[in-house]
């Protein structure tokens, strides 16, 4: 008899049984901004995830281990100068960066899909500092989050 937990299968979540992670943060001169994050499918082939930025979240500019895909429900960002607005789809190749980011106004919340690894790496610091220094805001260390067994944390 075959083993059925190795056969493909089709798997269900709905958005609203998860829990949110807040996984990016920053002082802003109103206050803290952060992402936060709905895992939908967190596994080794393929991370997806709804998120929702507060208004003028920023984040650097960065690329990732993955094939990444991002898709903008509603409000706006900036992604690099290109402002992405709700309908908009970005396509990031493995190796490739983007940004930075930032938020608009009302915030932004976008549905992601990584095919592999999905962690991150920076690409731009120096300009990442003199944004935030135009804005009035400031680093934030990365909220604590709670990756699979398998995945170490590298945003530090």
């Amino acid at each position: 008899m075959a083993d059925e937990s190795k056969k493909p299968q089709v798997k269900f979540r709905h958005m609203e049984e998860e829990k949110w992670h807040e996984v990016r943060a920053i002082e802003l001169p109103t206050g803290r901004a952060v992402v936060r994050e709905k895992w939908l499918e967190f596994s080794d082939k393929c991370l997806s995830l709804v998120a929702r930025w507060d208004p003028g979240m920023m984040i650097h500019k960065h690329g990732h281990n993955s094939e990444h895909v991002l898709y903008v429900i509603s409000g706006s960002m900036h992604c690099g100068d290109v402002e992405c607005t709700p309908g908009m789809h970005i396509t990031l190749e493995q190796g490739a960066s983007f940004g930075p980011f930032v938020a608009g106004p009302e915030g932004v919340e976008l549905f992601e899909v990584m095919m592999g690894d999905p962690r991150s790496f920076p690409a731009d610091n120096e300009g990442f500092d003199k944004l935030l220094t135009e804005k009035g805001a400031k680093r934030l260390p990365n909220p604590p989050i709670e990756l699979p067994d398998w995945l170490e944390d590298t945003r530090n």
